[in-house]
């Protein structure tokens, strides 16, 4: 089974095996260790003779009863919220699929589903996987898994997951039904290893400029930039967009891969240094496949940890330029430790500092909710408006490789700033798109229209498809009067109903050609993308790195 979570640009992405945004900030990236080859805590930790005291004494003495396991948990939680927001305890029963999202794989039958009027809908089948094979098709209706049935029932996310997943060449038998005809099927599925992509999107945007959307860094993002690479540069790509926006990272040795392509001349990316960790560079070492050409990192406030360290590198080496709005602020390092029941702890055992020096860790003064509700302060100071932008927690200047100066602390700063346009994108549009009403509505008129959505490629799609009207309609139909009522005051500026309908045609565009389908509609009405291709075409670029 296949799927990963969306971010307000997004809609029908698959839904399980997302890295939700402030979970995946607070996890950060593993260094010295990947999760096949975890430390075991027993080497590290000795018993706490106390602790064990106080919790034999309240399970032998105390007036009720209680839950050994939740004291040591709760215990676990009061020692970490003295340390940093990244240093964390993962409970076993949230390992694997912690393990999986980095990972980059699992093992599954290969399809992305909705939970639709509480039936499981297949809006995806994975190219060449299990489903594929055994016959699965979009559109298709979940009906029973084994002896379950799973129509009806109030099914979860979590547990339709379950009972889809499994060992590598088990069988599942599935009952599935045919939403436009009602044909039942029957049939065993061999499960089998699944990537889970990190590359979300790979397109032109004109003749000469790629475009790469990563969602995160995983254990494979490292050879599927490379192929997405190699593939846009084949198709005549001579510029570069890489898309970072809401990556929360992942692990340091797809970063330095990344950069790697775009470095040369054994440059240093980034370097790690701890009280109990010596300092560590990590250098560029081969012959990068985008060495030269123009290129462009987008970032905002979602943006963190592995994310910031390729930024800082292309930044401080001034081999192209960040556009958007302040990267997150993680500049702390974690090994994973593994317990004897299956939990791990992630411990924050160093800071990593950017080629000139930088390290650009926000401060955690304040204590962990003040630093997880950052972005509701960014809102409200007006920084991403661009009401303020002058934000700097460290004032120490650093200098780029052409000595322009830069800042550590607070994130990463774009070179180009692009507003949060709140006239288009706004909180009654953005819940509207990704709430359950319209994506129903949205996979409706998929279902009823599919024998006449035969486009051969997202470009006749794009040119041909005279529909945005008719989906529009439908969408607000499927609103309850109070939250339609909102929505369309909003929608009274041009900006923001030109937006709504470009993003229902891009979750169309989705279902009928999967992510590049989606970002090859959604980026025409995007500010960020507009900036950044309006920066690599005119002087902007050349007097950014230039040094000017």
């Amino acid at each position: 089974m296949n799927g990963h979570g969306s971010g307000r640009r997004a809609a029908w992405s698959p839904l399980f095996f997302s890295l939700v945004m402030v979970a995946g900030m607070i996890l950060g990236f593993n260094l010295r260790d990947t999760l096949r080859n975890k430390r075991d805590v027993s080497t590290v930790f000795q018993r706490n003779d106390r602790l064990e005291e106080i919790i034999d004494l309240i399970g032998d003495k105390y007036v009720d009863s209680v839950d050994r396991n939740l004291l040591y948990k709760n215990s676990i939680s009061g020692i970490l919220k003295n340390l940093d927001p990244h240093t964390v305890y993962i409970p076993a029963e949230d390992m694997q699929r912690e393990t999986e999202d980095l990972e980059g794989s699992f093992s599954g039958i290969g399809v992305e589903f909705a939970i639709v009027r509480d039936t499981i809908q297949v809006t995806s089948v994975i190219e060449n996987g299990p489903a594929g094979a055994a016959g699965v098709e979009i559109g298709d209706q979940v009906i029973k898994v084994g002896d379950s049935l799973v129509a009806g029932v109030k099914i979860t996310t979590e547990r339709i997951v379950h009972l889809l997943r499994g060992k590598q060449k088990s069988h599942v038998y599935v009952t599935l039904r045919n939403a436009e005809t009602g044909h039942i099927k029957n049939f065993p599925i061999t499960r089998d290893v699944i990537a889970v992509k990190s590359v979300e999107a790979d397109i032109l945007l004109d003749d000469t400029t790629g475009y790469i959307k990563l969602n995160k860094f995983s254990a494979n993002t490292g050879v599927e930039f490379h192929k997405a690479l190699q593939r846009l540069v084949g198709k005549g790509a001579k510029q570069l967009i890489v898309d970072l926006r809401d990556n929360p990272g992942g692990y340091l040795d797809a970063a330095t891969s990344i950069a790697d392509e775009f470095l040369d001349e054994k440059k240093l990316i980034v370097y790690t240094q701890g009280l109990h960790m010596p300092k560590t560079e990590y250098r560029a070492g081969k012959t990068g496949k985008f060495e030269a050409g123009r290129l462009a990192l987008i970032v905002d406030e979602g943006s963190a940890s592995a994310s910031e360290i390729l930024s800082g590198a292309i930044q401080d080496w001034d081999r192209g330029i960040i556009v958007g709005r302040r990267s997150f602020g993680k500049g702390l390092v974690q090994e994973q430790y593994e317990m004897a029941d299956g939990a791990g702890l992630r411990l924050t055992v160093a800071k990593y500092y950017t080629p000139s020096g930088r390290c650009i860790q926000r401060t955690f003064a304040k204590g962990r909710q003040a630093y997880m509700e950052d972005y509701e302060k960014r809102f409200s100071s007006g920084e991403l408006s661009g009401a303020t932008n002058d934000v700097r927690e460290d004032t120490t200047p650093y200098y780029t490789a052409a000595r322009r100066i830069v800042h550590g602390g607070g994130g990463i700063k774009p070179d180009v700033f692009v507003p949060y346009d709140t006239n288009k994108i706004n909180g009654a549009v953005s819940e509207a798109l990704y709430g359950t009403e319209v994506k129903t509505a949205v996979w409706d008129f998929f279902i009823r229209n599919h024998g006449k959505l035969n486009y051969k490629s997202v470009d006749q799609f794009r040119s041909d498809f005279k529909g945005a009207d008719d989906l529009v309609a439908t969408s607000l139909k499927s609103l309850g009067l109070s939250t339609k009522e909102g929505l369309l005051k909003r929608l009274k500026k041009p900006a923001a109903i030109a937006y709504f309908k470009s993003q229902l045609t891009a979750q169309l565009a989705r279902l009928l050609f999967h992510d590049n389908g989606y970002y090859a509609i959604a980026l025409g009405d995007d500010d960020d993308v507009k900036a950044a291709m309006e920066a690599l075409a005119g002087s902007t670029y050349s007097g950014l790195i230039g040094g000017k």
